[in-house]
């Protein structure tokens, strides 16, 4: 594409130097994480489309107290008008100025979560900028390839029609994804702007991004926007939807961070619903996965449970289950979905994001669904341990050991099940989390118990009491 001149080039360099002197650097105290995240709490729970007043108060009430490792939150950038939820999706500058709240709510957000222990991860959208014109959630003037004070068309790339071949590796990383002003990220000036806003959000205390589209990006252009960082080894999590034969495959992305792992989700979605929970004894790279250590998983995300691939809430039991094995199962890092209902794919958040209280104003609430919730715990406690113990019946009921540490069994038939199951827990006293019920461990690690249809039993070391 045609290069600014290289006086404007200065000249805009120098105002971004200006406007972001202050966060170029993040403080030395703020905490940080690694790709792959770190430390016995792996789990988080994305608070899709929450006000930052709301979520500062569940890290408090919900997250911590549950064992949440992270809290992801939407974009949080100025973006175009309207109560779509896509709108956020469509940046007008990098100011801290969208619906969600300002930037002092943020900070106090942060703030908040750090407090109960949970890490932040911003949903980071820099493939693109807008599909049109106007004023933005923040009162900035734009039109699609002219974004004053942070950039000008020629910082657009030149393909500026739709992509419409995924089989041309220059067509899905240069043209316009849903007809969005596609950013040149091979551009110098534009990688350090990108880099200069995520280091305004790593000053504020963030410890990681979910880099929204990353499959349209170039690795190589990613790569030079993370080493430009202040901290270059902040959490690193990026979309990249597999798609059988595409020019651009998610394996590419391992060496810059975590890569989600779409085909986790969808497969989950056929198990759960049409095949046999059986099957899923070797779910994970068995099945053609990327690295374990390098794949973040879901049941279900804010696209995903609009286009119907994957399960949703409005799956009922097959949902909740599914989320169960997730969290009990070793592979990857998981992320709990939590949004609200909708009829209308394109329906904002309710209350414009302020939620007052779970299930209430078409809240769902995932993360706190007890059956959920729980598993958080269990997932923490196991943390290390392999599969130990499998045991299915040759169709839709299935248990399995995480080592000496838990214990699972899950029962998708249609009707009760009791039987003895074999473990390796240390004889004992436990309470299944998920039925808040005593199970006592015979000294050869066994335990006799019946499971109602469509129900899940859960056994972990640091739950040896109902309380």
């Amino acid at each position: 594409m045609a290069r600014r001149s290289l006086a404007a080039a200065l000249a805009l360099a120098a105002a971004v130097a200006v406007t972001s002197a202050a966060v170029l650097t993040a403080p030395a105290a703020t905490p940080r994480a690694q790709a792959s995240p770190p430390g016995s709490k792996d789990v988080t729970a994305v608070l899709f489309e929450w006000r930052f007043d709301s979520i500062a108060r569940e890290c408090r009430d919900v997250l911590g107290p549950a064992g949440y490792g992270y809290v992801q939150v939407s974009p949080p950038q100025e973006h175009v008008q309207g109560p779509q939820w896509w709108t956020s999706y469509q940046p007008v500058s990098y100011q801290i100025a969208g619906r969600l709240g300002d930037r002092a709510a943020f900070k106090k957000m942060v703030d908040a979560c750090h407090g109960a222990g949970v890490k932040v991860v911003a949903d980071a959208v820099i493939n693109h900028m807008t599909a049109g014109s106007g004023t933005g959630t923040g009162g900035s003037s734009y039109t699609k390839y002219d974004y004053p004070g942070t950039y000008a068309g020629w910082d657009l790339d030149d393909c500026r029609h739709e992509v419409s071949n995924y089989q041309d590796r220059y067509h899905v990383q240069h043209c316009e994804l849903l007809k969005l002003a596609d950013l040149d990220t091979g551009e110098e000036y534009v990688r350090s702007r990108i880099a200069a806003y995520l280091d305004d959000l790593l000053s504020l205390g963030v410890d990681g991004f979910r880099i929204d589209a990353a499959k349209h990006v170039p690795v190589a252009d990613l790569s030079a926007i993370k080493g430009r960082l202040s901290n270059p080894g902040a959490y690193w999590k990026q979309e990249t939807v597999y798609g059988a034969g595409e020019a651009v495959s998610p394996t590419e992305y391992q060496g810059t961070g975590d890569v989600q792992e779409f085909r986790y989700a969808r497969d989950l979605k056929r198990v759960f619903n049409d095949e046999r929970l059986a099957y899923l004894k070797n779910y994970g790279e068995g099945w053609g996965y990327m690295e374990s250590g390098k794949s973040a998983v879901f049941v279900d995300n804010h696209d995903t449970e609009r286009g119907g691939d994957t399960l949703s809430y409005k799956d009922g039991a097959n949902y909740t289950l599914a989320n169960v094995f997730m969290l009990a199962w070793p592979y990857g890092a998981p992320d709990v979905h939590s949004g609200y209902e909708f009829s209308d794919r394109d329906a904002g958040p309710p209350n414009g994001g302020t939620v007052d209280a779970c299930w209430q104003d078409g809240w769902k609430c995932q993360h706190k669904w007890p059956e959920i919730r729980k598993m958080v715990a269990f997932r923490n406690a196991v943390r290390g341990t392999g599969v130990t113990d499998w045991w299915d019946n040759g169709n839709d009921a299935i248990a399995f050991g995480r080592g000496d540490k838990g214990f699972v069994a899950i029962n998708h038939e249609a009707g009760p099940l009791t039987r003895t199951y074999q473990t390796s827990l240390p004889a004992g006293g436990y309470c299944d989390v998920q039925a808040n019920r005593s199970v006592t461990v015979n000294d050869s690690g066994q335990f006799t118990a019946t499971l109602g249809a469509n129900t899940a039993l859960a056994l972990h070391v640091g739950a040896r009491t109902c309380g």
